[in-house]
């Protein structure tokens, strides 16, 4: 198993529709930090962008942390999505592309996924959401 270490952090508050520009903003200047390419920060920027719309959408607002990351090879940059909202009760479901809780295409959770190297995400009804990304430099 990889060690990933956290290289520099910063927390984000995301409450409203006005905080996610500022943020997307940070995270690119995260992405060109550590010499990420235009392609992938693209790719990273979208991802996070989707979250912080859902984090607003179905969470209520709530917290993300950028990270920037080294895992021995390589380095990334980690978002976390954290949030108190209503929870996911089928993960399963709302990552299959065309499932929607809300009017949207669906798209959202899955197509994320496909944009980062490593996607987590951890839901308890009631409690909140946690979605974990990953995009590293060069993949």
């Amino acid at each position: 198993m990889t060690t990933t270490t956290i290289l520099n952090k910063e927390e984000f508050v995301v409450v409203r529709d006005l905080d996610v520009i500022p943020f997307r903003n940070k995270v690119k200047d995260a992405a060109v930090k550590i010499g990420m390419g235009i392609l992938n920060q693209t790719k990273l920027i979208t991802a996070a962008s989707e979250l912080a719309r859902n984090l607003l959408k179905y969470g209520g607002g709530g917290m993300v942390s950028i990270e920037s990351v080294n895992n021995g090879r390589e380095n990334g940059i980690r978002l976390v999505f954290s949030d108190k909202g209503p929870g996911i009760a089928d993960i399963d479901l709302a990552m299959r592309d065309g499932y929607s809780s809300g009017k949207s295409l669906g798209l959202g959770l899955p197509g994320t996924k496909r944009l980062v190297n490593e996607f987590n995400i951890q839901s308890a009804v009631g409690k909140g959401t946690m979605v974990t990304i990953i995009k590293w430099k060069n993949g």
